[in-house]
């Protein structure tokens, strides 16, 4: 689990921000406990704008560039966003759902016996942000520009930190989560957001708390 930076006094949810997005199309898989999304691109939802300030990136981030900087190098000349095409979005679910499905929950402390560490899963255990890095380096794997990808520490329902994977689009940003198999517009998640990497190397940028509405899902 990543170290939380941000101090939480400076998040307040507001039941004001409630947003209803354009429902994404479902498709109930027999037998499975989760609706999976189909291989058609959502409705436009939106962006999440981005505070100005940049902020200290998460230690785990750090530790990992410095280990695996390929993972971490991005060309100022990629696009910062993807083109979401049924190709796309089909890629985007279908890596989101492998690789939940290959990956055991485990928490660093029970893996590596530290508090914090960021890695690729490759023996196959992992924590959240496990999760999301696998899931992005398979995503350039497929053709994805890494600045479209962007690693995000939040909050949870519960006030707990948590790490997904943004992948910004020109049908607004999305969300990829170890918790669920479904592809999320930002603003279904339920998490409070507080800051993301800008697929420049090290450079972390605050999202000032930004409030989303719940969603609920099966098999968390």
């Amino acid at each position: 689990m990543w170290e939380l930076l941000l101090g939480r006094s400076n998040v307040r949810p507001s039941l004001s921000g409630w947003f209803h997005s354009a429902a994404l199309a479902l498709l109930l898989v027999s037998g499975g406990s989760e609706a999976q999304t189909i291989a058609v691109p959502p409705a436009r939802s939106t962006s999440l704008a981005t505070m100005n300030p940049a902020v200290r990136p998460v230690p785990g981030w750090v530790r990992f560039c410095q280990q695996r900087p390929e993972e971490c190098a991005a060309s100022s000349s990629e696009s910062a966003t993807i083109t979401l095409t049924p190709q796309a979005w089909e890629t985007l679910t279908r890596v989101n759902s492998q690789v939940n499905a290959a990956i055991r929950p485990m928490t660093d402390h029970e893996h590596w016996g530290v508090a914090d560490r960021w890695d690729l899963a490759e023996d196959g255990y992992g924590d959240c942000e496990d999760y999301q890095l696998v899931k992005r380096k398979r995503l350039v794997a497929a053709g994805f520009p890494r600045r479209a990808l962007l690693m995000t520490a939040v909050l949870d329902e519960d006030g707990a930190p948590h790490a997904v994977l943004m992948v910004r689009t020109n049908r607004g940003d999305f969300i990829l989560d170890n918790r669920h198999n479904a592809v999320l517009p930002w603003r279904r998640t339920g998490y409070i957001y507080l800051q993301h990497e800008v697929g420049l190397g090290a450079t972390w940028v605050s999202l000032g708390g930004a409030f989303t509405s719940s969603v609920a899902t099966a098999g968390r």
